[in-house]
């Protein structure tokens, strides 16, 4: 339990910080069988871009035909990583063992001993934006390698989806923080990693991201997997036909999105052998419910620009002009603020975001503990979120789409539209988290979890703060130990216990140990 009781702080200091669903990658941050015929949109693909949205139909476009989705456009490419003052082709495993032990050797046991060199690659891939435009993104493709039987031959492909960042040069190629604890966790014992960087990231020109937008995060790493199974070929890199897919935070939310998707669209190409959504926020309806009813998570003021943008850039129409979401201050620019160059600290120094405040100090109704969310200058206008709160009551339905929900405010539509409580997962599915997340609310794992289980197809569900004689145990009691020595050290550097397990309990101590979790899942399988 020593060992488990440091696994968190050490693969913090390896991290530098995982990213959570709404923080910045200031590290940067919590950035694959022959070519397949791709499946058309469906008829029921959304409508034309407003005026001024980059799309398929612009004059450079019309010169020729967009390339079909999943179409590998350049790579791989392979990427030199940064190891101090030194950059590499690649890193073996005796290489991560010291970087491992340097951090902690409980850090090295824990994860296990580095069995393969990891290698790491960039491609650039056709997929669609938002309202289903034309457009390119680009992932990080990291193989393992060596004499060691699990890293040659026909090794699994994990498809992984990163947590949120505002960095709009995120890359995941560069094996930066959760990159780079992903590769240690999985690559480097035998696993082949394809991890998107999503649209709207580095390698992508789509000058925004479709956030938490289910269909199109979905379709981005679907077509991920189909031009990085094409670079493997190329690459005479052999894959096995096992695909699990994992995600943290807003990855979590992609992770059964593409779940879901390819068991809906995509079954003819592939079959999911597991999946694991870690701390993610699937029931997003109740999460925004609950929001606008008096009780803000942390992180708001970053998600919800973040979401309103996406939502409109897909045609959801939740506004007429920002002015109506936010307050003026704020909605100058906010459009094309997120993701960009500045880090969350600057957002907030420089006055384009509050830090925490999301409603006026007078706003109604406050839950307790939320003061903090209440506030002048705040973010949205209290006309927008009485307007909201008014849709609840005329339609209520606990925030839940399996039960008939309806709205006519356009924000709770597209809440509703993304929820992710509406199929039936066919392959194992892990649900891990915290019961005490600041961030992203236990409650999405939970409700997600009654869902699926009602339709007979019951996930398992880890909450690190339980109590439980399972196989999870010594993670939840690592876990435990983490948080109670984050505590004693800020007490000892005369700052709140509190405060300091608030500011990194999703980010940086659960993390790590939902990521073994889903190692642990997977490796059963």
């Amino acid at each position: 339990m020593h060992r488990l009781r440091l696994l968190a702080a050490t693969l913090a200091a390896m991290l530098a910080a995982v990213p959570a669903l709404a923080q910045q990658a200031e590290q940067p941050p919590l950035s694959l069988l022959p070519v397949v015929a791709t499946p058309a949109l469906p008829s029921n693909a959304p409508p034309a871009p407003a005026a001024g949205a980059v799309t398929a139909a612009s004059p450079a476009a019309r010169l020729a035909p967009a390339p079909p989705r999943g179409k590998l456009l350049s790579g791989p490419s392979m990427q030199k990583i940064s190891l101090g003052v030194f950059k590499v082709r690649h890193i073996e495993p005796s290489m991560l063992t010291d970087l491992l032990s340097r951090a902690s050797e409980a850090l090295r046991e824990v994860v296990g001993q580095p069995r393969c060199t990891i290698t790491t690659y960039s491609v650039r891939y056709s997929t669609i934006g938002g309202r289903g435009e034309a457009t390119d993104a680009s992932a990080a493709i990291v193989t393992p390698t060596g004499k060691d039987p699990v890293c040659k031959g026909e090794r699994p492909i994990l498809l992984y989806a990163h947590g949120t960042s505002i960095a709009r040069d995120h890359n995941m190629a560069r094996l930066r923080g959760e990159a780079q604890l992903v590769a240690a966790l999985f690559a480097a014992q035998g696993y082949i990693v394809v991890a998107p960087n999503y649209a709207g990231y580095e390698g992508s020109s789509l000058p925004y991201h479709p956030y938490l937008n289910a269909e199109q995060q979905s379709a981005d790493m679907v077509d991920a997997l189909r031009a990085s199974r094409v670079a493997l070929s190329r690459m005479k890199q052999g894959f096995s036909q096992q695909l699990f897919i994992a995600g943290y935070s807003q990855g979590g939310f992609v992770a059964l999105a593409t779940q879901r998707a390819i068991q809906q669209q995509y079954s003819n190409e592939f079959k999911v052998t597991a999946a694991a959504g870690l701390s993610g926020p699937y029931a997003l309806a109740q999460f925004s419910d609950n929001v606008f009813n008096g009780a803000p998570n942390a992180g708001i003021t970053v998600y919800m620009p973040l979401i309103a943008t996406s939502a409109q850039r897909a045609g959801a129409a939740i506004y007429g002009t920002p002015q109506e979401l936010y307050e003026s201050q704020y909605a100058s620019g906010i459009e094309s603020l997120l993701p960009g160059s500045m880090t969350r600290s600057d957002l907030f120094k420089r006055g384009k975001l509050p830090t925490r405040a999301l409603f006026a100090a007078d706003s109604q109704p406050q839950s307790e503990g939320a003061g903090a969310y209440f506030a002048n200058p705040h973010l949205i206008r209290s006309s927008f979120r009485d307007a909201y709160l008014q849709d609840m009551a005329n339609f209520p339905c606990n925030g839940d789409p399996g039960a008939g929900c309806t709205s006519h405010n356009n924000l709770r539509k597209w809440m509703l539209k993304n929820d992710l409580r509406n199929y039936r997962p066919q392959s194992p599915l892990l649900l891990c988290g915290g019961a005490a997340d600041p961030a992203v609310p236990f409650s999405n794992a939970t409700a997600a979890a009654a869902y699926f289980t009602s339709k007979g197809a019951a996930p398992t569900l880890l909450d690190l703060e339980a109590k439980a004689d399972d196989e999870f145990a010594p993670l939840r009691q690592g876990f435990a130990r983490v948080l109670d020595e984050a505590r004693r050290s800020a007490v000892d550097d005369n700052k709140s216990p509190e405060d300091a397990v608030f500011e990194r309990y999703h980010s940086r101590y659960a993390a790590p140990f939902c990521l073994l979790a889903a190692r642990q899942f997977f490796n059963s399988r």
